[in-house]
């Protein structure tokens, strides 16, 4: 061994020790999301209200980049189930691995992949502190740095490296587990800055585009639910109208304590209140998605992310002159939303 391998290795040796602290942490970060769904509730069960599935239905209506994807998988109950456990299994190896300090590097690039998707899927939501958004950058910062350093002192990649099994001679084992990286030599001052650069680059501009963070007016789009009505029409006794929870809270429902059809005069034709709205008949509400709309207690429950079409049969609006009408909802909070009705 040559002097300035010798330095190289006594380097990353050191860097490797140096981040067992964040290796330890992101690594419980991820396999402890496995541990919440498959150990100590069965979140992969369909049929129950903490459905991962579910929840990954919350991130659709304001994902950046990937709401196609998204909006693919919530269409599509069996194929987002199979995503899912997909998902799960790969933060619980990603994450365990890391922490035993096994295959270090891929699994940085595993936890770099799955903060990504965090960050675009999810990073609007958050009542208080941009929660996903953190861990989404913070995921990224630290599968970089994770990749960079690889691990030594305290790791299955280090004991095997210490002990010389014939893996850890293997080119690809320094890319995938630990160990010095001769590409690196002369180079890491480039790689991280042009690394850290990019980072911070999506850092302020999902801060910006999610949150108004960097200049201009901040928000936050999960503190008030927010409701749109799309495609209203009166045919004969019959409204259809679709609506879709895109803003509020991902823990708790808009619930539609009213409902209302207004002429032009501003006059009720329609009104429905909160009672009437939790016997919603079930078969005239077609949901989309995962997350359902349906009735509540003393109202008509509207998840986030939810959309649905929405029947409404009733003998006032026979004989009703041709013209323009209103449809007015309203939400527990207050709230109102509006859209145009042409018969």
């Amino acid at each position: 061994m040559n002097a300035t391998t010798n330095t190289s290795s006594r380097f990353f040796n050191s860097a490797g020790l140096f981040t067992l602290a964040l290796r330890l942490v992101v690594g419980w970060t991820y396999f402890s999301a496995f541990w919440r769904r498959v150990g100590l509730e069965n979140k992969l069960d369909v049929g129950t209200s903490g459905y991962i599935g579910e929840k990954f239905n919350h991130f659709l209506p304001n994902a950046l980049l990937i709401k196609p994807l998204i909006d693919h998988l919530v269409s599509n109950p069996d194929l987002l189930w199979w995503n899912m456990v997909a998902f799960t299994i790969i933060e619980g190896i990603a994450g365990l691995f890391l922490m035993f300090g096994l295959f270090t590097r891929a699994m940085s690039v595993a936890v770099f992949g799955l903060a990504m998707g965090i960050l675009l899927g999810s990073g609007w939501i958050g009542t208080t502190c941009l929660d996903e958004w953190q861990i989404g950058i913070l995921g990224l910062a630290a599968g970089f740095t994770l990749f960079l350093t690889g691990s030594a002192a305290y790791s299955v990649d280090g004991w095997m490296m210490k002990k010389d099994f014939g893996i850890t001679r293997k080119r690809w084992f320094l890319w995938a587990g630990s160990g010095p990286i001769d590409a690196f030599n002369g180079r890491l001052r480039p790689v991280v800055r042009a690394g850290s650069l990019a980072i911070l680059f999506i850092s302020l501009a999902t801060n910006q585009i999610f949150h108004g963070g960097v200049w201009g007016t901040l928000h936050n789009m999960s503190v008030k639910p927010r409701v749109e009505i799309h495609d209203a029409t009166l045919s004969g006794k019959m409204l259809t109208f679709t609506v879709q929870r895109v803003e509020g809270a991902d823990v708790y429902g808009s619930f539609m304590i009213g409902l209302a059809v207004l002429d032009a005069a501003g006059e009720a034709v329609l009104e429905l209140a909160g009672t009437a709205l939790s016997q919603f008949p079930q078969e005239n509400i077609h949901n989309a998605y995962v997350a359902k709309v349906k009735p509540g207690a003393h109202s008509l429950i509207l998840p986030l992310g939810a959309k649905a079409e929405l029947h409404v049969m009733d003998d006032a609006f026979s004989g009703l002159a041709q013209g323009e009408y209103r449809l007015l909802l309203t939400d527990i909070s207050g709230a109102t939303w509006t859209a145009k009705i042409i018969r």
